[in-house]
């Protein structure tokens, strides 16, 4: 039997963090559990209003934030506040495919291509490697808005 995934990402700012890898993976915020949104609602209204009338705090209301597949295919999303800074590199990292099926020039136009898009979003481009064939058809290494590393594939 196959188990379904979650991937937990630690986080200082939950809600920035989770807007940003929502734009780079196209996934939506859900609204909360039994509330039913009106098409064109902004769900993180929709979650500030029901933490409010549970009593929660507004100070306490950026502790944590989720991300979904809008099509069911890709795995949940959560993003937990924690005090502590990032100091060493990622041990499991996230591989965006940006340029499935692609070689060579067109694989590495189309990185570059959504390497600049995520970077006016508030990534960092690290490290470009080019194609090394057999074993490699090139990559780029960057890092999201709090410094956790992804590569775009």
């Amino acid at each position: 039997m196959s188990r379904e995934i979650q991937i937990t990402v630690d986080a200082h700012n939950p809600r920035a963090l989770s807007g940003f890898w929502r734009e780079a993976l196209g996934y939506i915020h859900p609204g909360p559990p039994g509330v039913t949104l009106a098409a064109g609602a902004d769900p993180l209204a929709a979650w500030d209003e029901f933490l409010a009338g549970l009593g929660i705090p507004e100070d306490q209301r950026n502790t944590r934030s989720a991300l979904e597949d809008p099509d069911g295919r890709g795995p949940r999303m959560f993003f937990q506040q924690v005090p502590e800074d990032k100091i060493t590199k990622n041990r499991l990292h996230l591989d965006l495919r940006a340029a499935p099926g692609l070689r060579g020039p067109d694989r590495m136009t189309a990185l570059e291509a959504e390497c600049d898009r995520l970077v006016a979003l508030g990534a960092t481009r690290l490290q470009r490697h080019d194609p090394a064939p057999p074993m490699s058809a090139g990559h780029i290494v960057m890092a999201d808005p709090e410094g956790n590393e992804f590569c775009l594939d």
